[in-house]
């Protein structure tokens, strides 16, 4: 049987291709002027390395009546050969080939380095068929005695012919598309692209011919020896808003990136979304959303980072995630723990306020972090009934005596119950043990995690909740003695406070104390929305599930039957009026704690206090 073998050209559909690009590339409808943008940048980049006195311009002019949009520069220029090589083939570009990036660049050497240039992939010219139905490219280079003009449709014929050009340079036009009109008579958008992908290009510019370019170039943060004040100055002029830090950074010869991180002033709202920065290679602007270049800790940064050695994605809108982009990554991350380390032992002051005003994430971030709870042990500011002190600070305090703890070497109290907060430091005033108030979020869990540390070293420590129920509790802080649970009577008779009620020695002015645990009222909370038919029913197991898996508790109450009234009470039958009278006073003690009472303690409430008129009139 004959076999055979056939050689056929490879087939481009070049509308397709575009319209792939189009849909799948490009991400903005502005890309082709950014990309036109980089090619003239990078013409005249390349004639700076051969002329040292040439400065060179990029200019971007609009024809409303014709419908083009015309992007010139006085840069290298091309030959007619190079239009035919270069300008004709998707995917070959002359930046590329001088940086080494295409198989062919071995073929080419014009004594030019690749340093300094923008472009690789070969694809910015056929971009701009997104917007343009035809592109004409003239250009001449100076060591040419005539120009060249590349023409070429949405099709696959080209047309080159030679072209009578003094100027040295390169001048692409572009015939809009009847739906992109509108880009020849706004400037200003434009202008806005302008801004967006080329601000900090080192080459002015200039739209319409306007007597001022459009691109700032020079920004403080890419100096090599750059003042921080004069960033500061920059950041607040380039962002708006007046930065609550300023970090300066310069990478290894490796790492190369260079640029400034500020904290916003802003708030950041929780972990909704990951740290983000403004990247750029070689001054133009890949994205202003770059993610995981920040550790995830850092919402609270803003800035501009130049990374050279990093690699743009073929959109030239993200950067590629490889070897040079975690190098990078590393590197800052490692730069922010040192710089906010430092400024905790330099400038206490400022690292206080900096907490203050993202303290959420701060204590949300140190949860999964030891580097990070090691830098808030001595900055972090708890609220406690001595007042704020740090982690640091709390331990000496809270040192236990071995005469009453056998347990634990450093106990430390704390109440998580913003309802209960002033009564719990009056309880902790005349004790040498300080209570902690975790009172908002991730501090109780902030407070465990760097205990959980503590005991890493081989201390023994224990967390207690500042509750009747916990160890050492009533004998300690409160001066509680022969503590026991009140007689099943008692229990019953006040059994719609949703307490647990227990029986207790301590100073004869006090009655009553309660105890609140906010998991109980909020699991009270949800019963009732539940019972309404209200939540939705994935919400309510969500809900069962984090009741099913911890302890919701009970309030607590202690009746000091060393009070007259109380001690009287508890001597007869729960049907005497004093007994109205001492549940009255229950309520009252879970009232001033804050407990939202139910509606039956309420009615018991109400028909006590018609028991005790009777009483008394019965008694007149």
């Amino acid at each position: 049987m004959a076999h055979w073998t056939r050689r056929i050209p490879f087939q481009v559909d070049v509308a397709g291709v575009i319209q792939i690009m189009g849909k799948s590339l490009y991400a903005r409808g502005d890309a082709p002027i950014r990309e036109l943008i980089q090619n003239a940048h990078d013409a005249v980049m390349r004639r700076r390395q051969r002329d040292l006195d040439y400065k060179g311009r990029i200019d971007i002019r609009l024809d409303d009546i014709a419908g083009t949009l015309t992007v010139s520069d006085d840069g290298i220029g091309l030959s007619a050969e190079e239009a035919e090589r270069y300008l004709g083939t998707l995917g070959i570009g002359v930046t590329g080939l001088l940086k080494g990036h295409h198989p062919a660049a071995s073929e080419v050497d014009h004594g030019e380095a690749g340093e300094g240039l923008i472009g690789q992939f070969g694809i910015g010219l056929f971009s701009a068929f997104l917007l343009a139905d035809r592109i004409v490219v003239d250009s001449r280079r100076a060591d040419c005695t005539y120009g060249v003009r590349w023409s070429a449709g949405e099709g696959t014929d080209i047309e080159l012919s030679e072209l009578e050009r003094e100027e040295t340079g390169t001048t692409v036009t572009l015939q809009l598309k009847s739906q992109y009109r509108n880009w020849a008579s706004q400037a200003g958008l434009v202008e806005e692209s302008v801004r967006e992908y080329a601000d900090f290009l080192p080459v002015p510019i200039f739209v319409n011919d306007g007597p001022a370019r459009v691109n700032v170039i020079n920004v403080a943060w890419f100096d090599p020896t750059p003042d921080r004040e004069a960033i500061e100055l920059e950041l607040q002029g380039y962002f708006h808003e007046t930065p609550l830090d300023v970090i300066p950074i310069r990478g290894e010869q490796e790492v190369g990136a260079v640029g400034a991180l500020y904290v916003t002033p802003q708030r950041v709202p929780g972990f909704a979304g990951d740290p983000v920065v403004t990247t750029t290679i070689r001054r133009m602007v890949i994205s202003r959303q770059t993610r995981d270049l920040l550790p995830s800790w850092a919402h609270f940064l803003r800035g501009v980072l130049e990374v050279p050695h990093c690699e743009p994605t073929a959109s030239r809108e993200d950067l590629v995630r490889n070897f040079a982009f975690e190098s990078v990554r590393a590197h800052l991350e490692e730069r922010l723990y040192e710089h906010f380390e430092q400024l905790a032992r330099r400038d206490p002051a400022a690292m206080q306020s900096i907490l203050a005003w993202h303290r959420y994430t701060w204590a949300g971030a140190a949860l999964h972090d030891r580097r990070l709870r090691n830098l808030l042990r001595f900055c972090y500011r708890f609220q406690t009934s001595q007042g704020p002190l740090t982690f640091d600070e709390l331990l000496p305090k809270c040192e236990a005596d071995p005469l009453f703890e056998t347990d634990a070497q450093i106990v430390v109290w704390y109440n998580m119950d913003r309802r209960q907060e002033r009564w719990m430091s009056s309880l902790f005033a005349g004790s040498e043990f300080p209570c902690v108030h975790t009172i908002r979020s991730f501090e109780e869990s902030l407070l465990g995690a760097m205990l959980a540390d503590e005991a890493d070293t081989g201390k023994r420590v224990a967390l207690r909740t500042a509750s009747p129920g916990s160890h050492g509790f009533a004998e300690l802080i409160l001066g509680v003695r022969d503590m026991a649970e009140a007689p099943q009577e008692w229990q019953d008779f006040l059994g719609h406070s949703d307490a647990k009620v227990m029986v207790a020695s301590f100073r004869n002015d006090q009655p009553v104390m309660a105890f609140l645990n906010e998991k109980h009222d909020l699991q009270a909370t949800f019963e009732d929305l539940r019972k309404t038919g209200v939540v939705p029913s994935g919400f309510q197991r969500l809900i069962d599930n984090h009741f099913d898996s911890s302890d919701s508790g009970r309030h607590e109450i202690i009746l000091n039957r060393e009070h007259r009234l109380v001690g009287r009470a508890l001597t007869q039958k729960t049907s005497m009026p004093l007994a109205s009278v001492l549940r009255l006073l229950v309520i009252n003690a879970l009232n001033n704690a804050g407990a939202a009472v139910n509606r039956e303690a309420q009615k018991e409430m109400m028909e006590d206090l018609d028991w005790i008129a009777e009483a008394l009139w019965g008694r007149s």
